[in-house]
């Protein structure tokens, strides 16, 4: 009796360690430069393991809202605000994770547009072979801002196909685009291309990116950790360094 009395003092008195979980995260892919940086630090202080998917915010959108589970989902603001009135985002995890304007790449060693204003914006593109934008929250709003600049018909024909998820950068490295708009944090870790700037004030356009937990996501607790974590103070300087703005 007495030895099954120390036994169970024994077991009692040993530290609960949480259970180590693997989230599914499902992100835009202006946030993986940042993210690949950051999650690793996340897994060795938490225990946890993050399962990351990158992707357009049209896309995310899109398979979230036909069944596709996930734990932690981020996408554009406007993606994420329609999922919450879907029913598939829980509306009190909603948060802002970072900010990114849009800047304009060129293939390295190319001569280098002016892009100082709305006017030279449009006389480069004019000028320009052939033009690449993503399939994202930037490429919407490029698509919007030629129709505003009154070209959106001339420049049809020398549009470059870019695949989702696929960085634009990698378009015009390959020669494919003479010019390409993009999130910043994507064009920075691209290869052979030189980033020429942001559009002028006066076109720039800001992507804020939020997100939440999935509905009926398999790791709830966890996947407040991960928030917590992308969000806290720390990971700031991080995002910065590509070319992200905390949110």
């Amino acid at each position: 009796m007495k030895a099954r009395l120390i036994i169970l003092l024994a077991v009692l008195l040993v530290p609960v360690t949480a259970r180590s979980a693997e989230i599914k995260l499902l992100a835009s892919a202006a946030l993986r430069g940042a993210y690949l940086d950051l999650l690793p630090q996340f897994e060795k202080t938490s225990g946890h393991t993050v399962n990351a998917a990158w992707s357009s915010s049209p896309d995310i959108r899109k398979r979230i809202a036909g069944g596709e589970a996930a734990d932690v989902v981020i996408l554009s603001s406007s993606g994420a605000q329609e999922l919450i009135k879907e029913q598939k985002l829980a509306a009190d995890s909603r948060t802002d994770f970072a900010r990114s304007g849009i800047s304009v790449a060129v293939r390295s060693g190319a001569p280098k547009p002016d892009i100082g204003s709305a006017d030279a914006v449009k006389t480069a593109v004019l000028a320009a072979r052939s033009i690449a934008w993503s399939g994202g929250a930037s490429g919407l709003y490029i698509v919007r801002m030629l129709e505003k600049l009154g070209i959106s018909d001339q420049v049809k024909t020398k549009t470059a196909i870019v695949k989702p998820g696929e960085p634009v950068g990698e378009v015009v490295a390959r020669g494919e685009a003479e010019i390409g708009f993009h999130q910043l944090s994507e064009l920075i870790p691209v290869k052979g291309i030189e980033i020429v700037g942001p559009l002028p004030p006066e076109l720039q356009h800001i992507t804020l990116f939020s997100g939440g937990i999935a509905a009926g996501a398999k790791e709830p607790e966890a996947a407040r950790a991960l928030i917590r974590f992308l969000t806290a103070p720390a990971a700031a300087a991080g995002l910065k360094q590509h070319g992200l703005t905390p949110g």
